[in-house]
């Protein structure tokens, strides 16, 4: 899908505010409701726009420290550990890396003594480095004006 500045801009309207109508997005962006709403039904369509979320304030649930760690998994108990992390309730993400550790993951508890019993519950079959969060600096940059020219990179042969 060829993305233009028409889009460009309706994506930067959305990640501002998900919820609007159509109406209201099509005023932001000048052109008519349906013209609007199928532009974002191809964006949908294409994958570039996957869905619609809510942001929660987990502080204000009473999740008041962010810890986020690295974990090796030991023996070959990738399986395990994933099994394990998909169904615990603390853990928002984990993110299969490259390098040292095999995984990084958050977790918002409400005490240390949550951390620690993660911990142990895992210390069997991994090992984890903690890194408390002290403070969250969050960008929204808006979406590039240069996504337009994102094009399949040109294979060079050596000789």
């Amino acid at each position: 899908m060829k993305i233009t500045d028409v889009d460009v801009h309706i994506l930067n309207e959305l990640r501002e505010d998900a919820r609007l109508s159509m109406r209201e997005l099509s005023k932001r962006v000048n052109l008519s409701a349906p013209a609007v709403a199928e532009r974002v039904r191809k964006l949908e369509d294409a994958g570039i726009i996957e869905g619609y979320s809510v942001q929660v304030n987990y502080k204000k649930l009473g999740l008041l420290i962010d810890c986020l760690m690295e974990v090796t998994v030991l023996n070959g108990e990738y399986q395990r550990f994933v099994a394990f992390i998909n169904q615990h309730p603390r853990a928002f993400f984990a993110y299969r890396v490259a390098g040292q550790s095999c995984f990084f993951i958050k977790l918002s508890v409400a005490s240390l003594e949550e951390i620690e019993a993660f911990i142990q519950e895992v210390s069997g079959f991994t090992k984890t480095v903690s890194h408390i969060v002290l403070s969250e600096h969050s960008f929204s940059h808006p979406v590039q004006e240069r996504v337009k020219q994102i094009e399949e990179p040109e294979m060079t042969v050596m000789k």
